[in-house]
């Protein structure tokens, strides 16, 4: 084969593979939206078969031997080239899925949906003993999986490097203990100062208004809703099915506005990455994660998390935006914010106040809601914790980190979907994430500092345009320091993040 035709064969076995891995994600994205609680089994066993479908076309005949063609004929190519890296993150992910039994890949798969709606109704009922079954049988397949594709040091390490290639239970240990030491000075500090009036924030805000003004923030962020939608479901969640159809989802708390309000930010964020990708790269490897077996554009999940942590809280939860958009909301609220100023407002959904939820937890106390967990992770994985101890093991560790004592589980253990997903090795992301923010929007400032001009007038037009050229039209074909490298000139650096924090909370 020629060069074209053999990287043409390969990527038409790819683009196959993305197509099943979309249509996984549509009943994915369904059972977490519209589904009625009855059709999980069968859902499960469906999205099962068209995940070991995607995986059957990756590890078939006609896929190896349009790969042998293809790495002989890029071989001369540029390492950091499109095309070169198409191959060998294929082949990364050919030997990777070589490794693990179809059986496996199968049983993970079908779990998923049964133990998310078991989750679903075990946190309804705040009643963890309803999810243990379904998570013990999770975290027995993690440990399989690990085991088959190896690790070094932790078992941890196997799962992590499915989200954050690169990071380890140690590199993540690491990284921790730097932020844990830079951030409890700055929590003392914005803990012993008054707290600011927030009563209004816990008024009575119907979903229909609050739904109205997410729509418009989104579209005012850049978000295309000619290429996406918002929906309601129990935990927030972006998916694209490519970059033509990227879909955002939101919950509504009649009784707490910020709820809705900063997860469709951040929801949007994730958003914006996705609809960022070169269009080239649609159904091609760079669009999708060969080895965790999703239809994703971005490099890793802390790179994407980098983004939607970006415009909830460098952007939304800055005072400049409230500003320029509180008028809008309280067009939208009138009765219920008509007695606040935008400086109020502000200032109350900025404050630190540690709380249960990490989802609405404050800047400053989030990321403890996030080593807690990759704390916990890393005790399920080397048999350290028992799924039984889990809830004691979480009870005790937010009185350790916040100096709460937790009511129930709902406000607990079960407040998160990831572990009835699978998704064990996925929480050391969002950190991950603060950290590449504030480095990215460190260098955005230092070297265009016209664009904090544009962002203070409300128009972020330009903030999008560089971040789609610097990260989001690139896709998966950078690995994430490589990525930060070339635009920042360092891997990942803990330091912009804590020097945000602290002009932000201890100044």
């Amino acid at each position: 084969m020629t060069q074209n035709s053999a990287l043409s064969a390969l990527k038409a076995r790819v683009a196959a593979v993305n197509d099943v891995l979309n249509a996984t994600s549509v009943l994915t994205w369904d059972s977490r939206t519209m589904m009625p609680a009855g059709g999980a089994e069968t859902r499960g066993y469906q999205i099962a078969t068209l995940t070991r479908i995607a995986r059957d076309l990756l590890l078939a005949r006609e896929t190896e031997a349009a790969l042998d063609a293809a790495e002989r004929d890029v071989a001369d190519l540029p390492e950091d080239s499109a095309e070169y890296r198409m191959v060998a993150q294929t082949r990364q992910a050919f030997t990777h899925h070589s490794r693990v039994p179809a059986s496996l890949i199968e049983e993970r798969a079908s779990l998923r949906t049964v133990a998310q709606a078991a989750w679903i109704a075990a946190r309804t009922k705040s009643d963890f003993s309803l999810f243990a079954p379904h998570l013990e049988k999770t975290v027995a397949l993690a440990r399989a999986y690990a085991d088959c594709i190896g690790f070094k040091d932790h078992p941890y390490d196997a799962m992590v490097s499915i989200y954050e290639p690169g990071e380890t239970a140690a590199s993540l240990r690491s990284l921790f203990g730097v932020l844990r030491t830079g951030m409890q000075p700055i929590l003392d500090i914005a803990r012993s100062r008054p707290s600011p009036r927030s009563d209004f924030l816990f008024r009575d805000f119907p979903e229909e208004q609050q739904r109205a003004f997410g729509l418009k923030m989104a579209e005012t962020l850049g978000y295309d809703l000619t290429r996406g939608r918002l929906d309601t479901t129990v935990h927030p969640f972006e998916v694209s099915f490519t970059r033509n159809d990227v879909r955002i989802t939101t919950r509504y708390n009649r009784h707490y506005l910020p709820a809705s309000m900063f997860g469709t930010a951040h929801e949007t964020g994730h958003g914006l990455y996705e609809q960022g990708v070169d269009p080239a790269y649609t159904r091609t490897t760079l669009t999708t994660d060969l080895i965790g077996l999703y239809a994703v554009g971005g490099t890793s999940f802390g790179a994407h998390e980098s983004q939607s942590r970006l415009w909830e809280n460098h952007v939304a939860r800055s005072p400049t935006f409230w500003q320029l958009h509180f008028p809008d909301l309280q067009r939208h609220f009138p009765d219920q914010l008509g007695d606040v100023t935008a400086d109020e407002f502000y200032r109350a959904v900025t404050r630190v106040e540690p709380g249960f939820i990490r989802v609405e937890a404050d800047e400053l106390t989030y990321d403890f809601h996030i080593m807690l967990r990759t704390e916990l992770e890393c005790a399920l994985m080397d048999g350290s914790l028992a799924v039984k101890d889990l809830p004691a093991a979480w009870n005790a560790a937010i009185k350790r980190d916040l100096g709460l004592d937790v009511p129930n589980d709902a406000k607990g253990v079960l407040q998160d979907v990831h572990w009835s997903t699978g998704y064990i090795g996925s929480f050391p992301t969002y950190t991950v994430g603060n950290v590449m923010a504030a480095q990215m929007m460190e260098t955005l400032r230092r070297d265009d500092p016209s664009l904090e001009h544009a962002i203070e007038a409300g128009q972020y037009a330009g903030l999008a345009d560089a971040l789609r050229s610097r990260i989001w039209q690139h896709g998966r074909r950078f690995r994430r320091d490589e990525l930060l490298v070339r635009e920042t000139g360092r891997g990942l650096d803990p330091a912009p993040y804590l020097a945000y924090l602290r002009g932000k909370y201890a100044a």
